[in-house]
């Protein structure tokens, strides 16, 4: 090492079984192959079980190899080949997986969305991806869908992935694509099983799925993702976990994300029983599963621990306070040993090492003993009592949750990417487990820092734009070339828009974002820039600021008009605020954040997502005080930073 934080990851720690088999996914160029290997290895072993599902599905690896087959046949029927793309709209299900591997095995792609984005989006995804199919998840949906006249026109075929809705078995015409619901698919490849494609001819690189990102325009942008990219992560996320054939997985993220749809390959590769969920079902199925492993996003990991906290609370103060003690034992103890091992984010001495060793030893009678008597039924509440390992990713996970689930014996990591990245960059090894750390680079995977204005390479624990380069990440944005060389430079180098820091073992600590997109500890994406334009047009807002980074919602730092807001509290019989935004009245905020969630819901394909956990007026952004640019641009990072207790203050209201 030259001493610029420039790492290039090319190899790892991997045990026999996860090397093994990587062996086998070397051969492969493209997911369509895994399936016979996996029924002809895993065979009756239960691939896929979905008791929520409409209806109720659970198949095996014989039975799911055997249904991507029958589904490649019945989309060769309709007419696709190699180099189209079909649109598939809809949740998770043991079909939607059936779908999508049907469509690969045919050399064609799939771009993919959750059934209930806005319609508009929906709309734009089968203009932009040129989908010449569409399966979706219902026969209401595909009714909205077509409310707009000649939306469908274009299409082929429309597949239900739902039994008894209508069917269409006529020659499709120039304003009705052929329509199939699930049975008539089915039956279709059933009967056509001869037709089944030839593995694509096209290799490695072809399209393989396209994804949609929001962009800052509000407009989505399409990633194309090929098969070399997912079959990168399929070879390399063993570095980190180790799954044993029929161990338990559960599901609740949506599948057509790239993070949870990328594990639940490398699982199924693994021989993984997957189950899915829904988050009204997540307390019942953790206890009927008994997951092994899970895949979540840090506002999960936070509902547990606040779970746990409720639970706490109700139980009678001797016991609570033994409870409280224990914890706050543990936690010491995973501390101390962090610091003797050198797994913290800054650098221990030798003296400081050798201290938080023997606190490490004085504190492990105790540890021990909670750890047999408290924290297995800590766990058995929690998470059904089998959880080895717990995956967090989507965003930073907080430092007190981090501890919490370290103190009572779960294992939780800490995976980083972006779906431009397919999406895995790095991710936390459990023998190298960095606390607040992104973990290291997968193999073949190269990190760098460059300084923010500049772009040259920093050094070690510098702090600038963390760049990214490898087999996973895409080559460009879905017909958007100027997008493209905003994040893509010629040598291949992507530019995450994240800050971060290099430690000279290859840990990546990520500090903030250097672009705008807010993500929130449910793993939803939110472009604050339109959002902004609308607030500021209201009459009340001389200026303002979204935050919510890794909260659980958006807030608004605001900048008032002092005679109208004046005039708004009067109106409501609240006090009129002085000049200053120090401490204003909480029922006048609570007051603004309604006004201001009415405006942004009646924004044209506003989004849950987009509504506000509170308001803080605060003093003005200028060019003078620092927090406005040359250009009258957001010093983000700076607001941020002289706002912060006016942050946190909302949140704990």
């Amino acid at each position: 090492m030259d001493g610029k934080a420039s790492i290039l990851w090319s190899g790892d720690r991997l045990d026999e079984k996860a090397l093994a088999q990587r062996d086998d996914w070397l051969g492969l160029e493209g997911l369509e192959g895994l399936w016979p290997i996996l029924a002809q290895r895993h065979g009756e072993a239960i691939a896929l079980d979905a008791p929520h599902a409409h209806p109720p599905e659970r198949l095996t690896y014989r039975e799911l190899d055997a249904r991507i087959l029958r589904a490649s046949a019945a989309f060769a029927c309709l007419g696709l080949v190699e180099g189209e793309v079909v649109a598939l709209f809809a949740e998770n299900s043991p079909r939607w997986l059936v779908a999508d591997q049907g469509i690969m095995r045919c050399g064609a792609a799939d771009a993919v969305r959750g059934s209930s984005a806005p319609l508009e989006e929906l709309r734009y995804i089968l203009d932009d991806s040129g989908a010449v199919g569409l399966v979706v998840e219902s026969a209401a949906l595909l009714e909205r869908l077509a409310a707009e006249p000649g939306a469908l026109s274009r299409l082929r075929f429309v597949v239900l992935l739902e039994d008894g809705a209508p069917t269409d078995d006529s020659t499709p015409s120039s304003a009705r694509p052929r329509q199939l619901n699930w049975e008539a698919f089915e039956a279709l490849g059933r009967s056509r099983e001869a037709a089944v494609p030839s593995l694509p001819s096209s290799g490695g690189h072809r399209l393989a799925t396209l994804l949609y990102t929001s962009g800052t325009t509000g407009r989505p942008k399409g990633v194309p993702l090929t098969q070399a990219n997912l079959l990168h992560q399929l070879r390399t996320l063993g570095v980190a976990v180790a799954p044993r054939p029929a161990d338990r997985v559960l599901s609740v993220l949506p599948i057509w994300h790239a993070y949870e749809r990328t594990a639940e390959y490398f699982l199924l590769s693994c021989g993984c029983r997957q189950s899915y969920t829904t988050l009204k079902h997540l307390r019942s199925d953790l206890q009927r599963v008994k997951p092994q492993y899970m895949i979540s996003v840090p506002r999960l990991w936070e509902a547990l621990l606040a779970g746990f906290e409720d639970a706490l609370e109700a139980m009678p103060p001797s016991r609570q306070g033994l409870i409280r003690q224990a914890l706050t034992l543990s936690r010491w103890h995973g501390q101390s040993r962090r610091r003797a091992l050198d797994l913290t984010l800054e650098p221990e001495s030798l003296p400081g090492r050798l201290a938080s060793g023997l606190g490490w030893l004085l504190s492990w009678p105790g540890h021990a003993l909670a750890s047999a008597l408290l924290w297995p039924k800590v766990r058995q509440q929690l998470s059904g009592g089998a959880l080895r390992t717990a995956i967090s990713g989507g965003g930073a996970l907080a430092l007190h949750v981090d501890g919490f689930f370290e103190a009572i014996g779960i294992e939780l990591l800490v995976g980083y990417g972006l779906t431009e990245t397919s999406p895995v960059l790095a991710c936390r090894r459990p023998w190298r487990n960095r606390r607040g750390s992104a973990g290291q680079p997968l193999p073949e995977t190269e990190l760098r820092i460059v300084d923010a204005e500049s772009g040259a390479l920093l050094g070690w624990r510098q702090r600038g734009r963390v760049l990214a380069r490898g087999p996973q990440v895409m080559a460009g944005y879905f017909g958007k070339p100027e997008a493209t060389a905003a994040v893509l430079d010629g040598a291949g180098w992507f530019d995450t828009g994240d800050l971060g820091q290099l430690l000279p073992d290859g840990t990546l600590v990520l500090t903030g974002r250097a672009k705008d997109t807010i993500v929130l500890s449910s793993g939803e994406n939110i472009e604050p820039g339109p959002l902004e334009e609308a607030l500021v047009a209201h009459p009340l807002v001389e200026q303002v600021m979204l935050v919510g980074q890794d909260r659980r919602q958006l807030a608004a730092l605001v900048v008032p008009r002092q005679d109208p807001l004046a005039a708004f509290a009067r109106a409501r019989d609240l006090p009129v605020p002085g000049a200053s935004p120090d401490a204003p009245d909480r029922a006048l905020l609570k007051a603004l954040s309604g006004e201001f969630n009415r405006l942004l819901a009646a924004r044209p394909g506003s989004r849950p997502d987009e509504r506000l956990a509170g308001v803080a007026l605060v003093e003005p952004f200028s060019i003078e005080n620092g927090l406005l640019t040359q250009t009258l641009k957001q010093r983000r990072d700076r607001i941020t930073a002289r706002d912060a207790a006016a942050i946190e203050g909302i949140y704990r209201a």
